[in-house]
């Protein structure tokens, strides 16, 4: 039987996310249902991508009882309250990043998956990469030794876009592109809690953060570093450095092809699309839609390559830097 898609949101990566759908087997994967706020905006997605039935709201698509599971791809200021809908209605949840504004409201939607017996993931697609695979893999032979240093970088220059400027969107570094140094980081140490996070940043006028550094220490003597902005280009990769060697992510390190291995180049290239994409390598898609699937046929409530646990992990984390570089959200004070 094909897992059975409703896509709730009609925006950019809604669509790439069903162009990367195409490339996987129509007999494991179907989209049955485009939700929108907007009817006319959700049936002009579905002529395009072939999608059988649109719906003008996120309630009609909560109790449509043919569908498996809900890929939210609405702005993350609004992943809590949509989040909530659909795991109160029983439907299983594949959330964009960031999850939520706050790690409060990520518990939340922690809560609700577990009440209601659903599955939940944050979709850091990055973790069902090839790429991403085979530093797990590494690591666990401990191919560079005891790892030492991890440091990632991800800037973009984005200044133009509201989205990642405006505080009542969500703006800022950190939620947009910092998440995923942040949970490189992560999963090199295996969701290992930070003993200290050190985070200094330059705000925008709007009040979001412009560019981070982040500093953070682990158990036995462990470092990471990462770097982040939206105003400037950055290398985008991310390194592992330990005392046997180190392990390179060439960019883009969110979404990568290409792993140097002490000097040793890896190639995974991805599959072409059949339509123009909004975001770089957004085929790659299909690695999350495809372990969304397996963990539904196993009956798994959450992945293990990004368990609940260290997303909220990742958003305390990320609440901590908030602090320290001075953003607040509305939410914050909900």
């Amino acid at each position: 039987m094909a897992t059975r898609w409703g896509l709730c949101g009609a925006g950019k990566i809604s669509h790439d996310f069903s162009v990367a759908m195409k490339t996987l087997p129509p007999a494991d994967h179907q989209i049955g249902v485009i939700a929108s706020r907007s009817l006319e905006r959700a049936k002009d997605f579905a002529k395009k991508h072939g999608i059988p039935k649109a719906y003008g709201s996120y309630e009609e698509l909560a109790n449509d009882p043919d569908i498996d599971i809900v890929y939210l791809g609405v702005l993350h200021t609004e992943h809590w309250r949509v989040g909530l809908l659909f795991l109160k209605a029983g439907k299983n949840v594949l959330c964009e990043k960031p999850f939520a504004m706050n790690s409060r409201q990520v518990k939340d939607l922690v809560a609700a998956a577990k009440k209601n017996n659903v599955f939940l993931m944050e979709a850091i697609w990055s973790r069902c990469f090839p790429v991403h695979a085979e530093v797990r893999r590494l690591l666990a032979e401990e191919a560079v030794g005891e790892v030492k240093l991890v440091k990632a970088y991800f800037g973009s220059p984005q200044l133009h876009i509201p989205r990642s400027v405006e505080k009542e969107l969500g703006g800022g570094a950190l939620l947009d592109i910092g998440v995923y140094c942040l949970q490189f980081v992560l999963m090199v140490f295996n969701g290992e809690r930070p003993e200290s996070i050190q985070a200094t940043g330059v705000l925008l006028d709007s009040g979001v953060d412009e560019s981070v550094v982040v500093v953070m220490k682990f158990s036995r003597k462990k470092m990471a570093f990462c770097s982040f902005s939206i105003s400037a280009q950055l290398p985008n990769d991310a390194v592992i450095s330990g005392t046997k060697g180190s392990v390179k992510v060439l960019g883009p390190m969110h979404c990568p092809t290409t792993l140097v291995v002490n000097d040793k180049e890896m190639e995974y290239p991805l599959p072409e699309p059949c339509f123009p994409l909004n975001f770089t390598n957004s085929t790659g898609l299909r690695y999350e839609a495809e372990e969304v699937r397996q963990c539904l046929l196993k009956g798994l409530k959450e992945s293990p390559r990004m368990p609940l646990a260290e997303s909220v992990l990742l958003t305390e984390i990320m609440d901590e830097i908030r602090k320290q570089v001075g953003v607040v959200f509305s939410q914050d004070s909900q």
